[in-house]
């Protein structure tokens, strides 16, 4: 198996994750908090996404699924256009809401394909090119592309978490 097929069946998992883990919530469900200061599932797959979209995006020398596809406008948060809920407070953290999963998971698998088209169509050379210098030592597009599977399927998880926690409440 090449290092990009291993790269396209880590995306492919994550987004078994995420449907799994959405489809069938009610907005309650989706924008609930555990406690004030925990993350929604709604925030959860919000921002993995946002990581994947713009990390991958930049990687490629993309534009955003974000702005491009217009789902910033489809969101309508109060939010900075360009975040990706990286030092969100509790406060900012719960402005990110959604009325129903299709929201979520349209923009999900609209960033999921552009990041499959560009990891599918790499060769295992490009995985050693550095695409950010600002780290010592400087990080590689493989290590980058790792470094996002990694924090996506942490956040799919805990949205998991959450979905099993309101699910026995409400048995």
């Amino acid at each position: 198996m090449k290092a990009t097929e291993v790269l396209a069946d880590g995306f492919g998992r994550i987004r078994e994750v995420v449907h799994e883990t959405v489809a069938d919530l009610t907005a309650e469900e989706l924008n609930a908090r555990l406690d004030p200061a925990a993350n929604s599932i709604a925030w959860l797959v919000w921002h993995l996404t946002r990581v994947q979209d713009d990390h991958v995006a930049d990687a490629a020398g993309l534009e955003q699924v974000w702005r491009a596809g217009g789902w910033a406008d489809r969101f309508g948060l109060p939010l900075p256009a360009d975040g990706i809920g990286y030092g969100h407070t509790a406060a900012q953290a719960g402005t990110v809401r959604v009325d129903a999963p299709e929201l979520l998971l349209g923009y999900y698998d609209a960033v999921h394909e552009q990041s499959l088209r560009y990891v599918r169509g790499l060769a295992a050379a490009d995985l050693e090119r550095i695409v950010d210098e600002r780290w010592d030592p400087p990080v590689s597009l493989g290590v980058r592309l790792v470094s996002v599977l990694t924090d996506d399927l942490q956040h799919a998880g805990q949205a998991a978490y959450v979905r099993g926690v309101l699910r026995r409440r409400s048995a």
